[in-house]
């Protein structure tokens, strides 16, 4: 991951994450030329399972599942701290393998800590804080992962205009890394470089480029000796791409290294549009679904069905969860994303990383921000959780109330009922099922909406024969309301009463049909980059970013979509330094 660090409360991606990152896949394959190896099993996660010299590299690859990473912490720029989080401590991995995880990644970036020239000297202060938390890690029983970080994009990415130099600072970074783990358990593995890439080349350019750094990392690190010479080495694809091209390139890659102590490493960030919300991306819907499906069968086809073991290095949405900005994907279909991902990682028989820069665990309290999340993450580990159609029923307070209806995922389970915390819910007088539609009454929504205050009223779950229930939460609401309003190029904020609704996109045009907004290929801009909502301050905010993008003097028409189903038009246009915003 790139930068996906915080400050003064706020969160960047750093430099730019192209679309052909969607599937990062960073693969180092174990092939003996012989014998297959077994898919990798998933076991309960409380049993963590400490490495054994003689077990087979797909046999230690499982035994790291699941895993976590310590993102914007070591890969922090400059320093540890740099990006909001705390040092890390012993007390953060007694956490870590209490919660269930049986190893971690840690990210490095080196280079504010290492000469720019030869001999690339790597500063032993540095050296010896990043062996300090290794340690505390294996101290814990966790298997670690340290590799070189965001060294990719800020010195690596420059090899095709200066080559040699580039070529002799990687080899002389993993050399000193190398011996200064040279004696470290086997529980550590090395991983090469943190998702490749190349200025101004082709992919078949970059592909020599990265074959050339995993060669030379593969051998610096074997020469080495001590435990380096059988421990377990991860070796990235172009760009961590999981695209077949990609893979088989790996693949042809590894094999000609004939060295069986090899893993493949993934990422895995979701179909673009829904991982963060642009061009009408809202839902975890059949594209994104087809998109991780497609993803984990080149997987298997081309990895785990070899006999290669995988460890997926990084995994999650780009954008979600935050903490720090409006949640740009809502609640409901980021379950029904990490719900599949678990199941499809378990089938593919892959190693799964959890990427958390600072937005799952609370590192100063030691405290999952979102337990729900996380306990959904959990589940998926080792069975499969119903879902439904949507987490929300919506209920308009300024008309009767009628029956709604959901379709529901049972996703290989039973459904077993509707709960309201301990109370059960009487099929035919509270709720009907017929196949896969469940229909609340009128009736159990009357009771369930009570005074039908604007928001979440009552929360009930669709419970099944295994894994987490299904929360639906009975909300109300009217139509949104948004107000006329004036601004400049800072932004501009629109008046809304918001009444109980959620925002779920923009899209933008101009009179003649093409799009307006700083993402020209789609109408529908970007959460939280173009538009956000401010539910606490009643208001829409449009983004510098936004309004700086607008053709000077042409109108713009927005349609903001709510959850509800609910759509409101509004007018913006941009004049000068000015900007006005009308309804309708």
């Amino acid at each position: 991951m790139k930068g996906t660090h915080h400050s003064t409360g706020r969160r960047s991606r750093g430099p730019g994450r192209v679309l052909g990152l969607l599937l990062a896949l960073v693969a180092a394959v174990s092939l003996t030329g012989t014998t297959a190896l077994a898919v990798p099993r998933h076991e309960d996660a409380s049993s963590a399972r400490l490495p054994r010299l003689t077990a087979a590299p797909v046999d230690t690859v499982a035994a790291m599942q699941p895993s976590w990473n310590l993102g914007n912490t070591l890969d922090a720029i400059p320093d540890e701290t740099s990006w909001g989080n705390p040092p890390a401590t012993k007390a953060l991995f007694d956490t870590i393998k209490a919660q269930g995880f049986r190893s971690v990644r840690l990210p490095v970036t080196w280079s504010g800590h290492q000469s720019s020239t030869a001999p690339y000297t790597i500063d032993a202060t540095w050296m010896s804080r990043v062996k300090q938390v290794v340690d505390w890690a294996l101290a814990d029983g966790l298997y670690v992962v340290v590799n070189v970080h965001h060294d990719s994009w800020q010195w690596i990415a420059s090899m095709p205009t200066d080559h040699d130099n580039v070529l002799a600072r990687f080899k002389a970074t993993w050399t000193q890394i190398a011996a200064a783990f040279r004696d470290s358990s086997q529980a550590l593995l090395f991983e090469s470089n943190n998702e490749p890439q190349f200025d101004n080349t082709t992919d078949a350019q970059g592909n020599q480029y990265n074959d050339e750094l995993n060669t030379a990392f593969h051998t610096v690190v074997r020469r080495s000796g001590g435990n380096n010479a059988t421990r377990l080495l991860m070796l990235p694809s172009l760009h961590t791409n999981a695209g077949q091209d990609f893979l088989d390139i790996l693949v042809r890659e590894m094999k000609s290294l004939n060295d069986p102590y090899l893993v493949a490493t993934v990422h895995f960030y979701g179909w673009y549009p829904f991982s963060v919300n642009v061009a009408g991306g809202t839902r975890f819907d059949a594209t994104a679904q087809k998109d991780m499906t497609d993803t984990f069968d080149r997987i298997r086809t081309t990895l785990t069905s070899r006999g290669i073991p995988v460890y997926l290095g990084e995994y999650g949405l780009l954008s979600y969860p935050d903490h720090y900005h409006p949640a740009r994907v809502e609640a409901g279909e980021a379950l029904k994303y990490f719900e599949q991902f678990g199941q499809e990682a378990r089938a593919a028989g892959v190693t799964t990383a959890l990427w958390d820069a600072f937005n799952f665990l609370n590192r100063s309290t030691l405290q999952w921000r979102d337990p729900e999340l996380v306990k959904q993450i959990k589940s998926s580990w080792t069975t499969r959780s119903g879902t439904a159609s949507s987490d929300r029923i919506f209920l308009t307070k300024s008309a009767p109330i009628t029956p709604e209806s959901l379709t529901l995922n049972p996703n290989g389970t039973a459904f077993r009922g509707l709960w309201q915390g301990s109370s059960k819910l009487v099929a035919g007088r509270d709720y009907t099922v017929s196949g896969d539609r469940l229909t609340i009454t009128d009736t159990a929504l009357t009771r369930l909406a009570g005074n039908r205050a604007y928001g979440i009223n009552a929360v009930v779950e669709a419970r099944f024969s295994r894994g987490l229930p299904w929360k639906i939460h009975v909300t109300t609401y009217d139509r949104p309301v948004l107000s006329n309003a004036t601004g400049g190029t800072d932004g501009l904020t629109v008046p809304t009463l918001f009444r109980g609704d959620l925002l779920a996109t923009m899209e933008a045009t101009y009179a003649d049909g093409s799009n307006a907004g700083p993402t020209s290929w789609t109408p529908y801009q970007e959460f939280n980059e173009a538009f956000s909502p401010d539910y606490p301050g009643n208001a829409l905010l449009l983004t510098s970013k936004f309004v700086n993008s607008l053709r000077d003097g042409a109108q713009a028409t927005l349609t903001f979509h709510f959850w509800s189903g609910a759509t409101e038009t509004y007018r913006v246009t941009k004049s000068g330094n000015s900007v006005t915003g009308a309804v309708g």
